[in-house]
């Protein structure tokens, strides 16, 4: 008996993928009124981004070196494609393509499906502004303008494949115990490189600007997807022979990228998983490491909240991934400014910045299992206790480590007596951040999805995340302000040697600042432990 045919067609698929798409973004925004404002905002803020970047690659037009420029932006947004949606959040359900192994769908129309329905989101529509304000730059003449109708939408759809084909080859890794716990090489690899990046703009003025790109481009320019681009800058100088060459490197790399896609959706709904079998028969370690942890800690809930704090830091991936690239970043940026001679003292306050972050959203990181906790806080006392706690498992890794990365960066950059200075303002900095995070915690929560190693946010909740994230930092720098300002008036009295003042004023001030914090958030907590406990459920 002949085998019917599914009447699903590539098209209707097609249709199908593109309205489950827009119907998890739509639900996501019906959860709450707050949401749909965070969403439109942060949607707000990345358009005008865009825009800004798109108006100065128009305005890059006549520059003899736009080609250089255009062409290594468009490799690093194809970079950035390849790596950030693996360890940023997506808020994209159908990056995973293990929810489809269930389903009767054949590879090949899931392949295009899928691909069609990734044009649909903030981050296509930012790429098409980049991609296309690159072309803009560097077309010249009627065939260039033909060669830029082509090459937008190929490096857009190379740059959304590579994004898909990594996913695939690594959904299986990613999503066991042992595989998660790579994103944290991988994202200390990651704050090395943005590091680099950074170095590499700041060296541009000493290198004679934009001309110092132009070996590195000689040889992008053959690299897809910066190749399409490419092309049409010697399309623009009349060497159509080398455009047709780039574009047909770059189309390529497309099909070669669909077929790898294409080969890892078959071996996900072919071949079993057997990723956890390896964990699964490791065997369980006896309790003494806790034992000893919890008899170093204080007696009662304190001792056990700030124990469970440590367990999370230790044991569960994207904890420990968040918090070994803070740890990274908050000791490479001070220190390797300082190694390039363009430091300065006060970026040791970056390392209370990026551990400050830390503190927000801490009930999140509980996800369903925060009804165990909710269970446990029955007043406003209960509430304080249990984020007093969680501040003072922080405070035990955050205040030697910044003593640490101050301590450096005075050494590197030899100025010893600004660290009373320096270290004042980074317990105030920390204590404001620890401040804003508690209350951050009670009035905007979200989930960390579990089941998925692609994202931090639960769809619908990214907008929220970086805004309550942003918004604390932004009060957190308001907060800061009278020991910023007693910093400037200290050292515009010249020869008062009254500085190391700010060390012992910066330690109390962000030890009130904290625990005005915490008496704040803790009544809010007590309130909405409702609210709490279902949004950090949804993921």
């Amino acid at each position: 008996m002949a085998r019917r045919r599914c009447p699903l067609s590539t098209a209707s698929l097609t249709s199908v993928f593109v309205r489950l798409k827009l119907s998890l973004l739509r639900n996501g925004l019906r959860q709450s009124s707050g949401r749909r404002a965070a969403f439109i905002v942060s949607m707000v803020l990345v358009l005008l981004f865009a825009a800004l970047q798109l108006l100065g690659l128009f305005l890059l037009r006549d520059n003899e070196h736009a080609m250089s420029l255009v062409v290594l932006l468009t490799a690093l947004l194809a970079l950035g494609w390849a790596v950030l949606p693996l360890f940023f959040p997506s808020g994209d359900e159908t990056l995973d393509p293990t929810r489809l192994v269930m389903l009767p769908l054949r590879p090949g129309p899931l392949v295009a499906s899928l691909l069609v329905a990734s044009l649909v989101g903030i981050g296509p529509l930012f790429t098409l502004c980049m991609v296309v304000g690159s072309a803009v730059a560097l077309s010249h003449g009627a065939v260039a303008l033909l060669v830029s109708i082509v090459a937008v939408p190929l490096t857009l759809l190379v740059c959304l494949a590579l994004a898909r084909t990594v996913a695939a080859a690594n959904i299986r890794l990613l999503t066991s115990r042992r595989g998660r716990d790579l994103a944290v090489l991988s994202g200390l690899v990651i704050a090395v490189g943005i590091q680099f990046v950074n170095f590499g703009v700041q060296r541009l003025g000493d290198a004679g600007g934009l001309a110092a790109l132009d070996p590195a481009a000689a040889i992008v320019r053959w690299v897809p997807p910066a190749s399409a681009i490419g092309a049409v800058d010697s399309a623009s100088d009349g060497a159509y022979g080398t455009a047709l060459a780039q574009l047909a490197l770059s189309a390529m790399a497309l099909v070669l990228l669909l077929r790898a896609w294409r080969r890892s959706l078959t071996k996900l709904m072919t071949t079993p998983d057997g990723s956890t079998l390896a964990a699964a028969s490791e065997p369980t370690r006896g309790p003494s490491s806790a034992g000893r942890l919890h008899g170093l800690l204080p007696e009662g809930r304190t001792g056990t909240v700030m124990q469970r704090g440590f367990k999370y830091i230790w044991r569960d991936p994207k904890t420990k991934g968040a918090w070994v690239s803070s740890l990274a970043i908050g000791l490479i940026v001070p220190i390797f400014n300082a190694l390039q001679g363009t430091g300065s003292i006060y970026f040791a306050c970056f390392a209370a910045g990026m551990l400050g972050i830390m503190m927000y959203n801490q009930f999140g990181q509980d996800t369903s299992a925060f009804w165990m906790v909710a269970m446990t806080i029955s007043s406003t006392r209960d509430a304080y206790e249990e984020l007093r706690a969680r501040a003072l498992a922080m405070l035990v890794i955050t205040l030697p480590y910044m003593t640490l990365v101050s301590v450096l960066t005075a050494a590197v950059l030899g100025r010893w007596h600004d660290l009373p200075e320096v270290l004042g303002l980074s317990f105030a900095l920390l204590g404001a951040m620890l401040a804003t995070g508690a209350v951050s915690s009670a009035r905007f929560p979200y989930s960390i999805p579990q089941d998925s190693a692609y994202k931090n946010v639960a769809p619908g909740q990214g907008g929220l995340a970086w805004l309550s994230i942003l918004g604390g930092m932004v009060m957190a720098a308001l907060l800061c302000a009278p020991v910023i300002v007693l910093t400037v008036l200290l050292n515009a009295s010249a020869g008062s040697g009254t500085q190391w003042l700010l060390l012992p004023v910066g330690a109390a001030y962000g030890a009130l600042i904290t625990w005005a914090g915490l008496r704040i958030a803790a009544p809010q907590t007590a309130r909405r432990l409702p609210e709490i406990l279902t949004a950090v459920s949804k993921g």
